[in-house]
């Protein structure tokens, strides 16, 4: 089984999570980078990442090289903004068009998940989302308990996967 896990970090809580989810699994990453990235550190930058998820804009992404039908499983982790995904996540479903595949999701937040699954099934509608996870601010966690977590999810993906044959 070949797998993927996707990711965009901002605040680099998702690339931790998903750093450690590929290395349990033995996926390849790809983190998804903006042509360019807010540089702001204060208040600023939660108004124009909220202002972007409001507008739903599609920032422009860096090229990569993989392609999505190399894969049997992708996972998808982004940081929640305004109750959904990064408006990275965005743009890379809409270039993408993920059609017919196993997907996992996970996700980093501040406060609370809010209606992030909601979000997900609806812009991955003909896909089979096999499993989700949250992470509350995973960089404050002990990593040891996080990579508990993950082993643990990663098992329940292996077997799910493993069902499906």
């Amino acid at each position: 089984m070949k797998s993927l896990v996707v990711y965009y970090s901002f605040e680099k809580n998702a690339k931790f999570v998903g750093d450690l989810i590929a290395k349990e699994l033995g996926a390849e990453i790809l983190e998804l980078k903006l042509e360019t990235e807010p540089k702001s550190k204060d208040y600023m930058k939660y108004y124009l990442g909220e202002k972007q998820v409001l507008m739903k804009t599609t920032p422009k992404l860096q090229p990569y090289q993989l392609k999505l039908k190399d894969f049997d499983l992708i996972i998808i982790g982004t940081p929640i903004w305004s109750g959904t995904f990064a408006p990275a996540i965005r743009t890379f479903l809409m270039q993408e068009k993920i059609e017919h595949k196993k997907i996992a999701l996970f996700y980093c937040f501040t406060v609370k998940r809010g209606r992030i699954s909601n979000h997900f099934k609806k812009a991955l509608k003909g896909n089979n989302i096999i499993s989700e996870i949250g992470f509350k601010e995973p960089l404050q966690e002990e990593l040891e308990l996080i990579q508990k977590r993950i082993k643990r999810w990663v098992q329940k993906l292996l077997n799910c996967m493993a069902t499906d044959k």
